[in-house]
C-alpha cells in the first residue's frame, strides 16, 4: 500500500458525505452498530452511491456472531449490493472452535469475486490469532483485515500489530477497534498505512459523523508520510 488509508464507518448518506469532506478514502458501511455492523439495506447503499463519490465497503454479516448460519442469505445479498454501489465487501467468519472458517470465507470471497473484501475483527476472537493470520492472509482478492490485535481493542492489541508487521503484514492491517488519535504515530512507526474510525468521528453513534473531526484523523495520519 502507498501513501495512506482512511476509512470510516457509515450509517447512511449523511456520514458519507461528511466523511468525504473530512478527507477520508473510503466508507465503511454497516447498520446496527450495537450488533458491532451488520448488513446495511441495499437502499442505504444506493443513498450513499448517489449522494457521495467514495467507494463503499459494505459489511456482510447477518447477526452478532462470527459463525456462519446465514450464509446463503449473504450470498444472495451480494449481487443487488454490488449493483447498488458497493466497491467491496467485509466479512469473515469462525468456527465455534474458534478457528477461521475458510469454506464459509471462500464461498462468500466467490460471490463478491472480483471485487476485493476486508475479514473483520473476527481475526481477533480466533482462539489462535496467530494461525488465523496464516490462514487469512494468502486468500484471495483480500485487501485489508481490520484488527485491533486484540478483542479489547487497539490499547490492548499494539504488541500483536507490531508482531504481525514485522512478520510482514503490515500493508493488509487495517488498524480499527478503539483506535485512538494517540496510537497513530505508534502504529506508523510499525509501517502500518491504513486505518478505521467509527465513533472517534462523532459525538455518539445516535449523531452522525464530524467533518472535522475526519480531518483531525486525515491531518495526523498524513503528517509523517
Amino acid at each position: 500500500m502507498t501513501g495512506s488509508l482512511l476509512e470510516v464507518i457509515a450509517l447512511d448518506a449523511r456520514d458519507a458525505v461528511a466523511a468525504e469532506e473530512g478527507g477520508a478514502d473510503r466508507v465503511e458501511v454497516v447498520a446496527d452498530m450495537a450488533a458491532d455492523g451488520l448488513t446495511p439495506a441495499t437502499e442505504t447503499v444506493a443513498s450513499i452511491a448517489r449522494e457521495c463519490a467514495l467507494p463503499q465497503m459494505v459489511m456482510l454479516r447477518a447477526d452478532a456472531n462470527f459463525t456462519p448460519e446465514s450464509l446463503d442469505k449473504l450470498v444472495s445479498a451480494v449481487k443487488e449490493l454490488a449493483e447498488a454501489g458497493a466497491a467491496g465487501f467485509v466479512f469473515g467468519f469462525l468456527t465455534s472452535e474458534g478457528v477461521v472458517d475458510l469454506e464459509a470465507t471462500q464461498t462468500l470471497i466467490h460471490a463478491v469475486s472480483p471485487l476485493p473484501w476486508t475479514f473483520h475483527r473476527a481475526v481477533d476472537h480466533a482462539a489462535d490469532v496467530q494461525a488465523s493470520w496464516r490462514a487469512v492472509r494468502l486468500l484471495p482478492n483480500l485487501a485489508t483485515v481490520l484488527t485491533s490485535g486484540s478483542p479489547a481493542g487497539v490499547t490492548e492489541g499494539l504488541p500483536v500489530l507490531r508482531a504481525r508487521a514485522e512478520a510482514g503484514d503490515a500493508g493488509l492491517i487495517l488498524a480499527g477497534g478503539g483506535l485512538k488519535l494517540r496510537h497513530i504515530p505508534t502504529l506508523l512507526d510499525y509501517g502500518v498505512r491504513a486505518f478505521h474510525v467509527g465513533s472517534a468521528v462523532r459525538s455518539a453513534w445516535t449523531a452522525p459523523v464530524d467533518p472535522h473531526l475526519v480531518a483531525q484523523w486525515r491531518a495526523l495520519i498524513d503528517r509523517d508520510i
